[in-house]
């Protein structure tokens, strides 16, 4: 397996991104991966520190003939989400990621692949190795917990860095080049509640929803994928308006970026009523999968019969909680007006869990327009207020607004037509990339974003292409050759 991925080309790329796959890297405990990336720029004999957030910083002078350039920060995130099958058994608190080839992709065994932004951190510890491949003086930045609330980038203090031309390497699609995102913000709702003993009248059932395709919550959010914590929502307050059904438990969903693939809940219903909840609930069933056949093939919801929990939720919070899920809002929620086909302002209903009286539901708002942003954080914060919760914002992060005047966006475009013969989608994205938080830190820098073509990121069907990182890799070449003077 190892071996394979090594022999792929371009090796060099192929090679560090199978050395960084092999280190723990979940976000907010990426000290191993720190410790890597140090040891990696000493190793090379170039200057290399941590910042005081624990960014890794390693500068490289330039080649012969490119000292008059332009100094160049290449950027990449060095965690990545962690997101598995539910069947699959792996740590990834202790292993690396098993990959696999699979004709043109690169995958992994039940996990996500790390391809995001890993082939960005490889290319980058790629360049840095190389002897003959030539550049400018370069500034590597590899930014801590991109993931889970850019809090590197965010802590990244003004004048660390020299450069003057940013190069952003998170894109996903390779025919594109990034310049402008979304921002975001995180919305938290808690509660408690008191638990009451289930009846001797009643029996104990387990809903789960698996098999949704899942996915990135700000690029695949267009899509109208299946949110298996509406869905499971949808169950529950049917079975409850019309069956009087409790809630014991509820485990939905995982990390706010990922669009929730699965949900389980352990519930009870009077046995008077079994049959009924049986035969209306799986009528539900029926036409929730017939309004996703065409996009979640995979989807199962199942109900079985298990022993009676022993607490249930109370009715007037369970209806709160159903209630609120219900009215707040999962998906698009605005188009950007100018750009057709980008979407503004979405939100994620990430994250829901019930369990010993407490209540939490974590959700992602991301926009392009700061005042959208909050307007729909508003009217999310409104729907679970309402209900009784408490809820907090935070993780706040500002978009990266568009520079139509931007001189690297002009020079890789045009080198891009020029090595390709078609010009590239040159666009904004509705996903949370760093620039944004950067540019606020050093207002004059010029930045562009690129990357190899990854599908499914964020969920345990990512994969990268290997001919896609083949092209990537000689355009990124091109580029650090084609840097103008100061």
């Amino acid at each position: 397996m190892s071996l394979a991925i090594r022999n792929l080309a371009p090796k060099e790329v192929w090679n560090m991104f199978a050395d960084l796959n092999a280190v723990p890297r979940p976000s907010k405990k990426e000290e191993r991966v720190i410790q890597f990336m140090v040891d990696f720029g000493k190793s090379l004999n170039l200057e290399t520190f941590v910042d005081t957030v624990g960014n890794v910083i390693i500068k490289k002078p330039a080649t012969k003939g490119f000292e008059n350039r332009k100094t160049v920060v290449m950027q990449s995130h060095l965690d990545m989400v962690h997101q598995k099958n539910a069947e699959t058994i792996f740590d990834f608190e202790i292993e690396g990621i098993k990959m696999l080839v699979e004709g043109d992709w690169v995958t992994a065994d039940g996990t996500t692949l790390g391809a995001d932004n890993g082939l960005g951190v490889a290319s980058i510890m790629a360049v840095l190795a190389s002897i003959e491949i030539e550049h400018p003086n370069l500034e590597a930045l590899f930014t801590i917990d991109e993931e889970t609330g850019m809090t590197g980038a965010k802590g990244l203090e003004g004048g660390i860095l020299e450069g003057e031309i940013l190069l952003n390497l998170d894109t996903e699609e390779d025919d594109e080049i990034g310049m402008g995102c979304a921002g975001g913000v995180d919305i938290t709702a808690n509660r408690t509640y008191r638990e009451e003993q289930s009846t001797d009248s009643a029996t104990g059932f387990t809903i789960s929803v698996k098999g949704l395709n899942g996915g990135h919550s700000g690029m695949d959010i267009i899509k109208g994928l299946g949110n298996a914590n509406k869905i499971m929502n949808r169950i529950l307050f049917d079975g409850f308006t019309n069956f009087g059904l409790r809630i014991s438990e509820i485990n939905g969903g995982s990390l706010r970026n990922a669009i929730p693939r699965e949900s389980f809940a352990i519930i009870s219903v009077d046995k008077i009523a079994a049959d009924a909840f049986l035969l209306e609930t799986n009528i539900l069933i029926d036409h929730i999968k017939e309004e996703f056949s065409n996009i979640e093939n995979n989807l199962v919801i199942a109900i079985e019969k298990t022993p009676l929990p022993k607490k249930v939720m109370e009715i007037g919070v369970q209806e709160g909680l159903t209630k609120s899920i219900y009215a707040a809002l999962n998906g698009v929620y605005r188009m950007t007006p100018d750009i057709a086909d980008l979407v503004e302002t979405s939100n994620n209903i990430a994250r829901v869990v019930v369990k010993n009286g407490k209540i939490e539901i974590g959700c992602l708002t991301r926009s392009s327009s700061e005042t959208n942003k909050m307007d729909l954080a508003n009217s999310l914060k409104s729907a679970f207020e309402l209900s009784g919760f408490n809820v907090e914002l935070s993780a706040d992060y500002p978009g990266w607004q568009p520079n139509v005047n931007s001189a690297i966006l002009d020079i890789v475009a045009n080198l891009y037509e020029k090595l390709h013969g078609e010009k590239a989608i040159v666009a904004a994205c509705h996903a949370g990339l760093e620039c944004g938080l950067l540019g606020q830190h050093y207002p004059e820098i010029d930045m562009v974003s690129f990357g190899p073509t990854i599908r499914g990121a964020h969920s345990p069907d990512e994969r990268a292409s290997i001919s896609s990182t083949q092209k990537f890799w000689a355009f990124l070449i091109q580029i650090l050759k084609n840097i103008p003077s100061k």
